[in-house]
């Protein structure tokens, strides 16, 4: 009976810090940000090979050992198996492929399931959306039983491209209790280390797996790979083309704190609020900054920094201050001076633009939708938008 009221009483006091989280703007505190293009050295970053040799895997490094922990990149080997396919689904718009993607280490396997559709009426490989999913996974059932926006795979094909999808729950559950019951059986000694992956880091190594499979179906053109992901699926793909230059462009989706949004802001989620609500998802290092944001080494203005030059579409929703609107723009702002690099120019505004009036012009897309935290049909018509302009497709 105590044990129960513990866990009733600490349930009622993380329900009350949560609802007295600060959505004031005259209460954030002041903060400076680390210099995306200053090295741990003070060596001042201008121009790409700098960028490239010096301050990008300083910063990976940075966000490895205090955040997300450390990326595996070997595994003894990997297998793809069709074990559907229906070539005239969609009504005969698109060719269905249900897959297998197995990968073994340490004499462990996990198997990452993707639902694939292609355009029929493609005569190329096609571009494709690849979504990392942490809804229900009838949001992205291979029988269309469900439609809905947050996957609307025919909106996508109807506009030329091929779509795909893998949820979470194949790489890590999304428990803590069972997240280790997926891709960390392959790497046990990530459970040990204070700097070792967890349930996003794993989805993130999914994702990357599954471009390996595209490299080899020739109905993919794995030169022109949308990664998206909402919320917390959407910090998870932050990361993961962080990490993976593979993938063309990024989408993240209302992806918060420790997503897009700045830490040191302390609007809506917080560091402390994410790690104790989830405690599975990051690398425990990053528990040291529970209520010390101003010591991280890194703000994730810098996550999206690392992206460049490649697109990246960041979203937020105007009844979402969780995630914090205008936290995520200033961050993707202060990505511009990467992007600037490569003399690769934003069109961003200086200031959080209008709601519902997105700004789709690659490199840096954004735009706040009316609503909630969601993904809709409206976002997915944004997300095409940029990258037709992006693969010159319009």
């Amino acid at each position: 009976m105590r044990k129960i009221f513990i866990v009733l009483l600490a349930s009622v006091l993380l329900s009350f810090e949560l609802i007295a989280q600060n959505y004031d703007e005259s209460k954030v505190p002041s903060y400076i940000l680390p210099d995306v293009l200053e090295s741990q050295n003070k060596m001042k970053i201008a121009n790409v090979k700098d960028w490239e040799s010096i301050r990008r895997p300083e910063i990976l490094a940075l966000f490895e050992e205090n955040v997300y922990g450390i990326m595996p990149k070997k595994f003894d080997n990997s297998n793809f198996k069709i074990k559907n396919e229906n070539k005239l689904s969609m009504n005969g718009k698109a060719h269905l492929k249900e897959l297998e993607i197995s990968v073994s280490n340490n004499n462990q396997t996990v198997i990452i399931n993707l639902v694939l559709f292609v355009p029929t009426r493609a005569k190329k490989p096609a571009a494709t959306f690849l979504l990392i999913n942490n809804r229900g996974k009838n949001n992205t059932s291979p029988t269309r039983d469900t439609i809905s926006g947050f996957w609307p795979a025919e909106q996508v094909i109807d506009a030329g491209y091929a779509v795909a999808a893998f949820h979470v729950n194949d790489a890590a559950p999304d428990d803590k209790n069972n997240y280790r019951n997926g891709v960390l059986r392959l790497y046990p000694e990530q459970l040990k280390a204070d700097n070792g992956m967890k349930a996003i880091g794993a989805w993130a190594w999914a994702a990357s797996r599954i471009m390996d499979y595209f490299e080899k179906d020739k109905d993919v053109d794995a030169s022109k790979v949308i990664l998206t992901g909402h919320s917390r699926g959407g910090k998870a793909s932050l990361w993961a083309a962080a990490q993976d230059t593979r993938f063309a462009m990024c989408v993240t989706n209302c992806s918060g704190n420790t997503g897009a949004a700045l830490s040191r802001r302390r609007f809506g989620e917080t560091v402390k609020v994410i790690n104790t609500t989830f405690p599975h998802w990051f690398a425990d290092n990053y528990k040291k900054f529970n209520d010390n944001e101003s010591a991280l080494p890194l703000d994730q203005h810098m996550l999206v920094s690392l992206i460049a030059p490649r697109p990246v579409y960041v979203t937020n929703a105007s009844e979402d201050l969780w995630a914090d609107p205008v936290g995520t723009f200033k961050s993707v702002k202060e990505a511009e001076k990467v992007y600037e690099l490569y003399n690769v120019k934003s069109g961003l505004p200086q200031s959080i633009p209008a709601i519902n009036m997105p700004f789709v012009k690659p490199p840096l897309a954004y735009h706040i939708r009316e609503g909630k935290h969601d993904m809709t049909f409206y976002d997915w018509a944004q997300f095409i938008k940029t990258a037709d302009l992006y693969f010159n497709r319009q």
